[in-house]
């Protein structure tokens, strides 16, 4: 049974269209009979008129249609099918120089892929093919070929065009990338929202709510920490965490297993291994954290550990409450802290069931 308390909180959300609460909540319209997400684009129902439930089966078994403006039965943000289907083009052949005939053999109209990938991924198909490109150029750099091997095999026939494209997206020219490392950018769905994954070949470098506050300040900086160009694209660490973030959220992991890259100070460092002892289902005080790293007086500094942290979820964060019980501060949004916490709850408590 949701409260008033939590009616009013989900009715402002709905109001405000807070990406933070997809998958929390879905409301029902009473005058219209169906239901949608809180992001729904749709005018906005008066507060007597809405009907709040948990998921959307509850919406359905309460004779309330999906909306077909919002979708409420797709993940958030998913990917069109034609993102998916030219996606998958470019991984099969990343060094292909796309032309209009090219569109054509997949009967999708050019000006419809370039919309659907700068609402996407903030730049165009042909800007997302670039970068393929260069990423490849760049490995192939870094493995010592030559700067006319890697133009001739990323399709530029003018060595100027290259050097130009290849500043452009790597922020370095060819000649000096060999102090340079390409890290792989990619968006993954889940049920509170897309996430951005990055990693190199072998290990996840951040994980992160897309709408999280200055995630594009946080980035930046990894990308000027690492001297990394920042690429679309795909890799065995980013396909691993997406496997295992849709096991997480039906309820069926309690552990994570994708290799990460931990980047911050000795204390950080430390803060962030002490989370992860915090067991499933549990949490822990900022003063609780501190005593047990042995800085029983750095609560604060705890706290600022915990915010700095770039592997959501993988590193539970979310775990870490007030003395009082208050969630006290979450990047991703109270909400989505509040609903992790209770979720691992359930997960704990199945496990713990008798064989389990």
């Amino acid at each position: 049974m949701i409260s008033v308390e939590v009616k009013n909180e989900y009715y402002q959300a709905l109001l405000e269209k807070r990406t933070e609460y997809e998958g929390i909540f879905y409301v029902g319209v009473k005058t219209t009979g169906v239901f949608c997400r809180p992001a729904c684009p749709a005018r906005k129902p008066k507060f007597e008129n809405c009907e709040f439930f948990e998921t959307a089966e509850q919406a359905m078994l309460a004779s309330y249609r999906p909306c077909k403006r919002c979708k409420p039965l797709s993940h958030p943000n998913s990917v069109s099918e034609v993102v998916r289907k030219l996606v998958e083009a470019i991984e099969s052949n990343p060094e292909k120089r796309w032309k209009n005939k090219d569109f054509n053999d997949l009967s999708i109209d050019v000006s419809t892929a370039r919309r659907q990938f700068k609402k996407r991924f903030g730049m165009t198909f042909v800007e997302y093919a670039r970068a393929r490109r260069m990423g490849l150029a760049m490995k192939e750099i870094r493995s010592g070929s030559q700067v006319i091997d890697a133009q001739i095999a990323t399709g530029y026939e003018s060595g100027s065009g290259f050097r130009d494209a290849f500043s452009k997206i790597m922020g370095t020219p060819p000649a000096s990338s060999k102090v340079s490392k390409v890290l792989i950018a990619s968006w993954i769905d889940t049920k509170l929202g897309p996430m951005i994954g990055i990693s190199d070949e072998n290990s996840l470098f951040l994980i992160e709510f897309v709408d999280r506050r200055g995630l594009e300040r946080e980035v930046e900086r990894m990308r000027k920490k690492t001297k990394a160009a920042i690429i679309p694209g795909t890799s065995v660490p980013l396909r691993m965490i997406e496997e295992e973030l849709t096991a997480y959220f039906n309820g069926n992991l309690s552990e994570f297993k994708t290799p990460l890259f931990i980047q911050g100070s000795p204390f950080q460092k430390d803060v962030w291994g002490e989370l992860k002892k915090i067991p499933l289902g549990q949490t822990r005080s900022y003063s609780e954290v501190a005593e047990k790293i042995n800085h029983p007086s750095a609560v604060r500094a705890v706290a600022r550990a915990n915010g700095c942290n770039q592997l959501s979820i993988i590193i539970p964060c979310h775990r870490v409450i007030r003395a009082n019980g208050d969630l006290a501060g979450y990047a991703g949004g109270l909400t989505r802290k509040k609903w992790l916490i209770e979720h691992e709850r359930k997960i704990a408590d199945r496990m713990s069931l008798p064989g389990k």
